[in-house]
Parts: C-alpha cells; structure tokens; sequence
C-alpha cells in the first residue's frame, strides 16, 4: 500500500484549483501592498518636507545623482572605419574636454580664492604683517593660475591651429575631411567659453584693490628681506629666483593683459598659417556671426546661459580682429546695440562685464564707426534701463510670480499622477516642464545680478522698495530650486525615460537621414559621403548609450559633419536641433538647476539684508518665506570655503555667520521680542490710561506669524524663532522679577496671556513669591550695610527705618514687616549671615573710634575734665556741669572743621556713633522680623504646648519610606519653628560679649575716658537735633528730620561694652541739666513779671523773653527725649548680665540649656 500511495501522489490528477487559489491571494496581497503602499506615503506627505522647507543638500543623508558617468575613453567611442575622420573628431573632441576642464578649475578653484580675497578683515583693520601673510599663502594658488592661464593659452592655440588645419587650402599640409559647407559651431562655442574665463580672470583682478594693496607691501617687504637675507634667515640663491617669480606673475595675471595676452600670441608657426589663411577667416567670421545672433535673440527670452556666450562671441569677435585686422561692420552693429536689451553681464560674484566699453578698449579702430554720441547713450542707457526697472518692476514681479506659482502647481499635478495611456505624451509634457522651471530660474538670477551689480556699477543707491522686490525674486528662484529637491525622485526617475524618448526621436530622425542618403541619385560612395555616412553612425552609436557628456560632445560633433550635405530639411533640422538641446539640458539637469538658482551674489550684496528683515517683521502676512532667503546664504558657503588667504576658511565663514545672525538679531529677532513683551505688557495693564490701541485706527500687526516660522536651517544651527522669543521673555521676566520681587503676579499673568495668545509656554521662574509691600530687600541692605546705616535714621519706639533724603517725593521706610518678608523669601538663614555682616562693619567703625579718643587733643580734654570733676565734686553736688560740657562743644571748633560739610571733629563722633547705634538696631529689627516671621508660620499649630509627632504615626500606619521620611522633615521644621518662636536668638547679648572681651584690654585703656564725652555729644545731638526738625517747615528741607535715635542706641551699646554705666549714671548728667533750665525759667519768669509791673513796659523786651522761654523750653524738651530714648536703650542692655546669670544658674543645676545659636558661633 505504501508504494501504491507513493505511486498514486507522483500520477495524481491536477486540476488546476491550487493554482486559482495562488493567484486569487497573490491578487489581495497585491491589493493590499498597494493600499499600505498608499497608506504610507499619505503618512510620509503628511509629515515628511514641504514646498516650503529649508533644504541644504549637506544635511540629506541620501543624495541622487542622475548624471551618467562615462567609463570608456574616447579612443573607444570613436572608432569608425573612416581613419581620417576618426582622428578629427577625436582631436576636436578632446581639445572640447580639455576646455571644459579648465572652465570647471576656473569655476571651482581660481574665482572664488580671488574674489573673496581681503574678505573677513577685522573691524579694527589688519595686525602688521598680516597682508604679507595672506599674500604668502596666495603664492602657491597664482602659481598654479600661473600654469593655469599658461595650459590655456596653449588649448586655445592648438584649436585654432587644428581648425585652421582643417579649412585650409594649403595643399602641403596632410589630408583630411571634406570642410564645404562644414561648421564647428560646438568647436567655436567652447573656445568662446574658455576665452571668457580669461576676461574673468582680468576683471576679477581689475575689481581687487585689496589685493593690488597688499601686493605692494608684499613687494615691499621682499625688498627689505633681499637687503639682508641672513637677517629672515634666507639664502641669497633662493632669493632670486623668487624674486623673479614674483615678477612674472604680476606681469602675467595683475595687469589685465591676460586675455590680451592670449589672443597676441604668435597663432603662425612654420606649418601652419592662420592669419594669411583666408578660407579660416571666412569660417571663424561665419561662426562669430552665427553665434552672435543666435545668442542675441534669445537674450531676455527663452534664455538659459546665453549670456556668457555672448561674452565668448565677443570675445572670438576680437579674437578675429587680432588674426585679421579687419571688422565687420554690420556684425560690429550687432554686437554694439546688445546695450539695449543687456547693459552688463555679470561674468562671477562682482564682475561686471559691459561689451561696449571691452570692445573699445581692446578694438580701439572702432570708435570711427561710431558716432560722437554713441559711447554717450551707452552711459545713459544703464541709468535708463534701471528707471525703466524701477518703474515696471511691481509689474514685472508680479508676472514672474505667477509664473513661478503656476509652474510650482503644475510641478506638483504632473509629477503626483502617472498616465499609463499616454506614456509619451506625458515624458514630453513633464520635460517641458523641467526646462520651462530652468528657464525662469535663469531669467530671475540674471535680473537679480544685473540689478544689483547695475547700481553698484554706476554708484546709485537702490531704493528700499527696490531691495524688496529683488528680495522677492531671490525666495522666487530658491523656491524653484526647492520645488525640484522636493521632486527629486520623480524627476530622477522622469529623467530617465524623458531622454530615453529623446534619444529615440534623435535617433529616428539619423535613421531617416541614412535612408535619405542611401537612397539618393547619387550611387557612388565619394569621400564626403562616406565621411557623412560614418558620422551618422557614429552619433546613431553614441545615441544608443546612456546620455553622458562624452558620448552628447561626440553626437554633436559628428552630426555636424554629417549636415554638411543638407541631409535634413529645414524643418527636420529644426526639430533635430530642438531634440538635441533638450537632451544637453535634461542629461545635466540637475548642474543646470544648482547653477540657475544660485545666489551667491548675494554676499556682495549683503547690506540688503537689514532692509529684508525688518520688511519681514513689518509685513508678516508670508513669513514662512525667511527660509529661502536663508538658502540663498547658503550658496555663499561653498565658494567662502574655497578661500586661500586665511590659515582656515572655517574663519571666513564664521565671519559671515556672524554678520548674519547679527542682522537677524537686530532687525527681526529683536524688534519682534520687544513687540511681543510690549504687546503683554499692555493687555496686562488694559486698566491704565494708555494709547489707542484701537486695531481700526492704528492697525494689527500678527507676530504669531513670524513666531510659527519652521525652524531655520542655516549652516551648523538649527534657528527657532519662537524658542528665541520663548527664552527672551524667560529671561526679561525672571531678571525683571528679581528687581521688584513683589510683580511676580504681574509676569505671571504675562506668561499666561503669551500662552494663551502666542503658544509660548515659558518655564517657571522659581523665584519666592512677595508682597507689593515687601519694601527693600534685606540681602541688598546686608550687602551695602555701610551704606544704609549713612542714608537711614532709625527710630527706636517704632522700629522703623526712614531714609534720610531722597531725590523723589517720597522716602523709603523698613519695618518689622519688610524685614519679615524678606526673611520669608531668602530663609531664615540670612539672619545669622546679615549679624556677620554687621559684625565686621562694627569691627572697622570701632577702629576709628579708637582712634578718636586716643587723639592727644581729645584725651588731654577728657583727662582735664574727668580731673575737674574729681575735684570739684562736692561743690558741684556730684553734677557735671552743663557749661562744661557747652564749653567742650563749642571748644573742639578750635582743633578745625571739614571745608566740603563745616563739622567739627565732635560732630563727626557724633555721626560715627549714630551709624554704630544704627547697626545695632538694624540687628534688633532682624530679630523682631524673625519672630514675625515665624509666628506667621506657627499659628498653623493648633497647640504650641502639645505638639503631636508625625513620624510615629505614619510608622503606626505602616505607610512607605517616603511617606515615613516626609512625616519626619515636617516634625523637624516644627520643631525648628517652635524652638525659635519660643527662644529666638540674643544678637545683642553675642556681640557684648565679643566687643566687651577686646575694649577691656589693657591696651584701650584710652577708652575708659569715653563716658566724659557723653554730655558734650548730647549738646551737640541737641543742637543737631534742633536745626534738623526747624527745616521740616521750610521749603528747602534738605537735611531735615525729626528722629534719629540711632544717636542713643550707640551711646547705650558702647556705655555697656566699656561697662560704664555706673561712670556715666554718677555724671548725674540729665538732673543737672533739668536743673540748669529750671533755674533759667525761673529768672526769666522773674523779669517777666518786673517788666510787667513796671510803669512803662519795654515791648521789644518782653518779646525777647518770650523767645528765651521758647529756646529754653525747646532744649529741655529735647534733653528729656534723648533722656527717655536712652534710658529705653539701655534697658535693651542692662538684663543682658541677669540673664546670663540665670542661663549659669540652669545649667549648674543640670537644667536643659541649649547649645548656642548658629548665629553665635558664626560670629
């Protein structure tokens, strides 16, 4: 059974059905592919680039290249069994490459390092010896201009030798093709090409000051180096032989006669004749003229790079003069009335090129066929032809953006559907297509380079409506170039078949040529018609191939032998013609397209750039459009790179980055920060009395706008513009917010509304929340503790602060509240830092007033009057005497007085000892903010007495570590609160202890004498005191106040540190001038009433007793206040000794003392 079974499955029947089933699912896996397929690109399109996003073909990290690259030689691709034909076309061919490689070196390597020469020098100029350097490293890159220059001289001889070799009736020379009705237009459009690389390389160096400039003090300091060599260490036979190179290369590339140089040299050799050889002339005059008008009526049209090759047909044009001597006066009109229609060609960068004034200068004989005018109306048609620009220009702007926009939807329509039924129909649509978006791009750049090099040329200033609407054109050409990046592999894939088709077309039209040919009367195969025949299948082969630039220069080169004999008819070589150009441009699109929208110009022009921002922020209706101006600076890179005469071009760039970024910052960054900022402020304070903010009257202006700009690509930077404005509005607020603290509320209410308006979500600023009434800050007041004692007077029943004067009309105050505040904001840690601060501002204060009383002039009095009152004490009744201390005051006016202020040296104690009682009630006024403070952060606290433990409780509820570690922080900070509500900290008793500790030194014996000086300073304070409160009255109340007790604290604080309370209190110094008043009002009184009973009372008298009273009353009045503030003071003083004494008490009887305050130690 089991072999019939293996038998029966190799013979079983097939009926098919497995393979319906394949196919039935191979159709929906199919269909399914195509849906996903279709699926994921609507993703890619929905998130992947746009039209209009920044592209820089450096960050792709796939790049298409659909140029064909060509791997044989062309001894390969030529070969025909024609010998003689296979050589001609291989010389012209190579001599075609030759010219284009040197145009390419030129392009690439030699106008770039020249043209950007002296580019990044400082603002400040060059350092010495700098221009030498930079002109060193020139050195090697002339050299090879030198050789450069030298390879094309030759190229450009050996093609007109070849040429002259092949129209040539010169029997001698060797044979070769037929040249009857034979043009080499592509021959002479390639040494028209290389010809204007030279009149580059002139004008560039024509345009270079900078480097002539440095040139000369190169040559200078040559010459210093041949005086003495061995002084730079050079050997005399090197030298020499630079010398002689430095020579030839300013003789050969600085002094404009390169080209000149070229077309001079001796074309006529032993063999071969170019100026006698009459048949060459004829052909090199036909094709000067061909090409000319060629080119010059497609010039402002359908034009590509038609520019430039008039700059080659005219140069060949003076070429031809140079051979011939002659001048063809209807070409030579030709040429001359180009003017109208091109002013100026723009050769690279900066170079201004105008044919009339070259033909001029290199073909002098013709200005006889010129009219006197002539060179006139050349001069005036520049200015005319910018006038005419500057008046159609909005016209002209406008159709070129419709025709840019048109072109971008026609782009987008052609390229996103496929039509299967018309393949052809659409490959010829989508080339069109591709050569119409290169057309435009050419038209824009070219206007855009001769506007802007126009007005250089002719020093007239453009207008900014003008700068505008060429700012316009540069989005415009950029927004093509980004149309075809974001294309790019539809045109790639397009590109193929497109020149598949044209190679076909072209091919079919050979093939009806070789019918034609074959089939003609004519029978016998002469040597023209073999020629003919090879060159057809020559190009029939090179059209076979992918396009490439060999196998395109061949097929021109032999299809332009093969038209020699009228093969095609003029339609048929029209359309030949047509065929073959689109083939050139498609084959190279994607150089053609890098070259037609490259705005590099730009850098020359770059002043523009602020004019272009600020528009930008002033009409934010398209801002999205920054993106490809900033592309546009990206075309400036590649040549500043290839710059020489820096160490590093990286330099050279980053000098332009700078000069960018600075003209974005100031002119569109920056302007729409403050606006932004400007515009929050205002709806925040829509309360106040403010402008018309009325959008109908003054306008609305859309920043949002400009703030949903994409970021910016541009160089190494990604630019946010809303990311910028976001950290401005960060930073403004926080900074703003750290002055007056107490409008957080206010910025807080502007970064909402910038949410809520702008979608900028600006970060927290972390900083404490205050009060309007937060008052000065206590870390400023810490800070310039020196200085707030100065300008403060400190009042001792209030605790209270106020400024002494002030230039407004208000002074500042600080109370227990401000001080609250702020320790509310900084922490409670500041008061242990702020005693420091006061610490050491007291420790200098005491320093000078050491010195005071150590004076011999100062301590002689205190000893006589401490001696005096020794002796005298029982007569004076153990009073000091108010005229002794009246006397002292108005004595020490002997010992001299400050010339800025007029105070003596008493009343400079006086200020000394208010600032120190100033400190110390600062200290106290810390202290009572600190219990404010932490009673406003304790009355949470239901029961000071029994306070319950977190910690145990959490633990009991057996919550996580967490919940554990928080339950313990919280137990600690109440405990921390309740210990200094309860304790607080005994500033005054610390600094006692350490001052009192220094003064009772034997060495400051001198300050024992200080309780003698008492009663003068209180004479003094008085007197102070008196003038002080008579000048609130007065208009001029500079220097008025009505309390400054920190007079008083000081007194009090220094009687207690010197420990001499019990000296002074035995002065019995108040009851002696209570006394010494009393009695004076009493005899006043008495002569009151004499005067009064008196027959004829004296009037004038009576007022002046009345005046007396007041005095005397006033001064008692203010003795008695100072008697009270002092005594208030010093009990701030006196219980410090008790409660020392019962803190000994506790801890000798094992009581619970605390260890010292934080504060004690840190002083």
């Amino acid at each position: 059974m089991g072999a019939l079974a293996t038998e029966w499955e190799f013979d079983k029947f097939d009926d098919g059905s497995l393979k319906v089933v394949a196919e039935i699912q191979l159709k929906k896996y199919g269909k399914y592919l195509k849906e996903y397929a279709s699926q994921l690109r609507g993703i890619e399109s929905a998130l992947g680039e746009t039209i209009g996003e920044g592209w820089d073909c450096t960050l792709d990290p796939i790049g298409l290249d659909i140029i064909p690259y060509e791997q044989s030689t062309l001894i390969h691709l030529i070969n025909t069994e024609n010998k003689i034909l296979n050589k001609v076309l291989m010389v012209l061919v190579s001599l075609c490459c030759d010219m284009k490689a040197l145009i390419r070196d030129a392009e690439n390597k030699f106008f770039p390092a020249l043209q950007f020469y002296g580019e990044g020098e400082p603002t400040q100029g060059l350092a010495d010896g700098q221009s030498q350097l930079q002109i060193g490293r020139m050195i090697p890159l002339l050299q090879e201009l030198s050789c450069f220059v030298i390879r094309c001289n030759d190229v450009i001889k050996n093609t007109i030798h070849q040429l002259a070799a092949l129209y040539s009736s010169d029997k001698t020379l060797s044979r070769t093709i037929s040249t009857a009705n034979l043009h080499f237009t592509t021959i002479w459009n390639h040494l028209g090409d290389l010809l204007t690389v030279l009149i580059t390389l002139d004008g560039i160096f024509a345009t270079q000051t900078t480097f002539r400039e440095h040139w000369i003090v190169y040559k200078r300091g040559l010459k210093s180096v041949h005086n003495a060599p061995a002084l730079f260490g050079i050997p005399e036979n090197k030298l020499k032989p630079f010398e002689k190179l430095v020579m030839k290369l300013e003789g050969q590339l600085m002094d404009g006669m390169i080209f000149q140089s070229c077309i001079e040299q001796m074309f006529d050799d032993g063999r071969i004749q170019v100026a006698h050889n009459t048949q060459f002339g004829e052909e090199f005059l036909y094709n000067v003229r061909y090409v000319v008008l060629t080119t010059e009526g497609q010039i402002g049209e359908q034009e590509l790079n038609n520019r430039h090759t008039f700059v080659g047909a005219v140069a060949l044009f003076i070429l031809h003069y140079q051979l011939y001597r002659t001048i063809d006066k209807k070409l030579f009109k030709t040429i001359w009335d180009v003017h109208k229609k091109l002013p100026c060609v723009i050769l690279s960068g900066n170079v201004v090129w105008i044919a009339n004034d070259y033909l001029v200068q290199k073909i002098p004989p013709v200005t006889k066929l010129l009219e006197k005018k002539a060179l006139q109306v050349v001069v005036t048609q520049r200015e005319t032809y910018l006038q005419q620009k500057a008046h159609n220009f909005p016209k002209e702007i406008q159709q070129i953006y419709m025709e840019v926009s048109s072109w971008m939807v026609n782009m987008n329509s052609v390229m996103s559907k496929e039509n299967q039924e018309r393949p052809i129909e659409e490959f010829s649509s989508r080339g069109n297509l591709f050569i119409q978006g290169l057309v435009i791009a050419y038209r824009i750049t070219h206007t855009i380079k001769t506007i802007m090099n126009l007005h250089v040329s002719i020093s007239k200033p453009m207008t900014r409506l003008g700068v505008t609407h060429v700012c316009q054109l540069i989005e415009m050409a950029k927004a093509i170039e980004f149309t075809y990046h974001h294309k790019s592999l539809l045109v790639a894939q397009s590109s193929g078949h497109i020149t598949q088709h044209l190679q076909y077309m072209a091919l079919a039209i050979i093939g009806t040529a070789k019918k034609r040919l074959i089939s003609s009367t004519d029978k016998k195969y002469n040597e023209r018609k073999l020629d003919v025949l090879a060159s057809l299948m020559l190009a029939e082969k090179c059209l076979y191939a992918p396009p490439s630039n060999e196998r395109r220069l061949i097929a021109a080169v032999s299809l332009e032998v093969a038209l020699q004999m009228k093969i095609l008819n003029d339609s048929e070589f029209y359309s030949f013609q047509v065929v073959l150009k689109k083939l050139d441009v498609l084959s190279e699109l994607k150089e053609l397209i890098k070259k037609s929208c490259n705005c590099n110009v730009l850098y020359w022009n770059r002043v523009i750039l602020p004019v272009y921002f600020r528009d930008l922020f002033e009409s934010t209706h398209d801002a999205n459009r920054i993106h490809y101006m900033f592309a546009a600076l990206r075309d400036c890179v590649t040549p500043l790179s290839a710059s020489k005469h820096l160490e590093d071009s990286d330099k050279l760039v980053e000098v332009f980055d700078k000069e960018v970024m600075d003209y974005f910052h100031d002119n569109l960054l920056q302007p729409l920060c403050q606006s932004i900022e400007t515009d929050l402020r205002l709806c925040i304070h829509t309360h106040l009395k403010l402008d018309d903010r009325n959008p109908f009257k003054v306008g609305l202006k859309d920043l949002g706008r400009i703030l949903n700009i994409r970021p910016i690509r541009f160089l190494d930077r990604i630019i946010s513009v809303k990311d910028q404005v976001r950290h401005y509005l960060e930073v403004t607020f926080y900074k703003l917010t750290t002055v007056p603290p107490y409008d957080w509320k206010t910025y807080a209410q502007m970064g909402n509304l910038a949410l809520q308006k702008y979608q900028l979500n600006l970060s927290e600023s972390h900083l404490p929340n205050q009060s309007l009434g937060q008052g000065l800050d206590l870390l400023e007041i810490m800070r310039l503790v020196h200085v707030f004692v100065s300008r403060y007077l400190y009042n001792l029943n209030n605790q209270v602060f106020i400024e002494r004067s002030s230039n407004n009309k208000f002074l500042n105050t600080i109370n227990i509240g401000h001080v609250a505040n702020s320790i509310r904001t900084h922490g409670t840690g500041i008061m242990n830092t702020t005693v420091n601060f006061t610490y050491q501002f007291l420790m200098k204060k005491f320093l000078v007033f050491s010195q005071f009383l150590f004076d011999e002039n100062i301590k002689a009095r205190l000893i006589k009057d401490i001696r005096y009152f020794r002796e005298n004490k029982e007569q004076l009744q153990n009073k000091y005497p108010y005229d002794r201390a009246a006397k002292f005051n108005k004595g020490i006016r002997k010992l001299g007085v400050d010339e800025k202020t007029g105070q003596t040296y008493l009343d400079q104690f006086r200020e000394l000892i208010s600032q120190i009682g100033n400190a110390m009630g600062y200290i106290r006024l810390i202290r009572s903010g600190g219990l404010h403070c932490t009673s406003n952060s304790i009355r949470f606290i239901p029961d000071l007495e029994d306070i319950v433990k977190f910690k145990p409780l959490v633990e009991e509820e057996k919550l996580s570590a967490e919940s554990t570690a928080a339950g313990e922080q919280l137990d600690d900070s109440i405990l921390n609160l309740t210990r200094n509500f309860a304790e607080g900290t005994e500033y005054f008793r610390i600094l006692v202890e350490v001052f009192t500790t220094s003064f009772l030194d034997p060495k400051n014996m001198h300050l024992r004498n200080f309780y003698i000086i008492c009663p003068p300073l209180i004479v003094n304070f008085i007197e102070y005191m008196i003038v002080c409160k008579e000048k609130l009255n007065r208009k001029n109340n500079l220097g008025a106040a009505f309390t400054d007790d920190g007079f008083v604290m000081g007194v009090a604080f220094i009687l207690k540190v010197l420990n001499q309370y019990r000296e002074f209190d035995s002065l019995h110094w108040f009851p002696s001038v209570r006394e010494k008043y009393i009695r004076e009002k009493g005899e006043i009184l008495e002569q009151k009433k004499l005067n009064a009973a008196a027959t004829k009372s004296d009037e004038k008298l009576s007022q002046t007793m009345e005046l007396t009273l007041k005095r005397l009353e006033t001064y008692q009045r203010e003795f008695d206040m100072v008697y009270y503030s002092l005594s208030s003071a010093q009990i701030f003083f006196h219980g410090l000794k008790a409660s020392d004494e019962e803190g000994d008490r506790k801890v000798a009887e094992g009581g619970r003392e605390e260890a010292p305050s934080k504060a004690e130690s840190s002083v």
